[in-house]
């Protein structure tokens, strides 16, 4: 049996390696932008001649129901391999007619197993907005995005100083796509505020230790003020969940692990999708 010493010192290191994960991430996307830094001229012309962005707030605000971005997601390095074959134009047909307001696309290779090309691909075949998912440091990742068709864009409050956040999300509204800007607990909230982002996304589960909590939501619902729009990410199984965080002021969800999973990811999203917005923290 373990010592109380011996438990806290495992707990510790677990954190520790989990910790470095994130770390580990951030150090590739530098790696992988310093291999951009030589097409900057051509990515911001792509991105200017791309096709104009699909609206997603306002949609997402007048809906009566929450809205569901249903994720293309092939693993993780929490959850490992999810579904490695998946087809990802196929996956977004099946999350669009089921009633998704939008798909949300992790481009990160090493990691998660998806590509720019996905995302592109779902772009061309399928009318529904968008999500460039991925651990955007730099304004070449901004202009990639664009280039290969991304509506909306996810900025990590945890893995940018402010104001590089408030540059990269200024940016991204310029270029005429939607920032989620995400955020896990009160300190990341005022960031993203103060960087002025119209969309937040409460990350229920912890990056420093992958253990997701509903109740993350329900905590830092409060500090959005009504014109912000709210999205809960990671945790959420089913309904019962989507009605949970709604309960709480979410308008929105962002779902992978469950659906792809599933095996019904069509039905999952048509149950969560029907779930009803509650007034309150509008």
């Amino acid at each position: 049996m373990l010592t109380e010493v011996q438990v806290g010192a495992k707990a510790r290191n677990q954190s520790d390696a989990q910790f470095g994960i994130l770390e580990r991430i951030v150090a590739t996307k530098r790696n992988e932008v310093a291999a951009l830094r030589s097409m900057r001229a051509d990515l911001r012309r792509a991105a200017d001649d791309a096709a104009p962005p699909r609206p997603v707030l306002g949609p997402l605000r007048t809906s009566p129901c929450v809205g569901v971005f249903a994720e293309v997601k092939r693993r993780s390095p929490g959850a490992g391999d999810i579904d490695t074959g998946l087809d990802p134009v196929a996956l977004s047909a099946e999350y669009e007619s089921a009633g998704a307001l939008a798909v949300s696309v992790l481009t990160d290779g090493p990691w998660f197993g998806g590509s720019l090309d996905d995302l592109l691909a779902i772009r061309e075949e399928r009318g529904i907005p968008v999500l460039r998912k991925d651990f955007v440091i730099d304004p070449l990742q901004v202009y990639e995005g664009r280039a290969a068709g991304a509506d909306l864009m996810l900025l990590i409050v945890r893995i940018l100083e402010p104001p590089l956040l408030a540059d990269l999300r200024v940016m991204i509204h310029d270029l005429g796509m939607t920032a989620l800007v995400e955020v896990h607990d009160e300190r990341e909230v005022d960031s993203a505020l103060d960087a002025g982002a119209e969309l937040v996304g409460v990350n229920n589960r912890d990056l420093s230790v992958f253990r997701t909590d509903l109740a993350v939501t329900e905590r830092l619902a409060p500090y959005l003020p009504g014109e912000v729009a709210l999205m809960s990410e990671s945790g959420i199984g089913g309904a019962d969940d989507v009605a949970r965080v709604a309960a709480a002021g979410a308008d929105a969800v962002l779902v992978g692990e469950a659906l792809v999973g599933s095996g019904t990811p069509g039905r999952l999203v048509q149950e969560m999708a029907a779930v009803p917005r509650v007034e309150g923290r509008r």
